[in-house]
């Protein structure tokens, strides 16, 4: 449809991920359980397999206790043409 662009796809940035993890000293499966979600959903998002939605990177953001969204996650946007 013209005037319609594609809505940026947003992905968890799995370093930042990992850097909480590790100084919290909590595992990805202690994570998954903390949130209520499985271990390999979580999985599936910190390797990119999924985007999370907007209340799934609410709650990553509560449950790893980061405030920025930009410290969690990236940004894909679809090319300008």
């Amino acid at each position: 449809m013209p005037g319609k662009r594609p809505r940026p796809k947003v992905r968890l940035n799995p370093y930042a991920v990992w850097r909480r993890l590790d100084r919290t000293n909590l595992s990805q499966n202690e994570l998954a359980r903390q949130m209520g979600i499985s271990s390999g959903y979580l999985s599936q998002l910190i390797t990119g397999q999924r985007h999370p939605s907007p209340r799934m990177r609410r709650r990553l953001q509560r449950a790893l206790d980061i405030d920025r969204f930009d410290d969690l996650f990236i940004v894909e946007r679809g090319d300008a043409i």
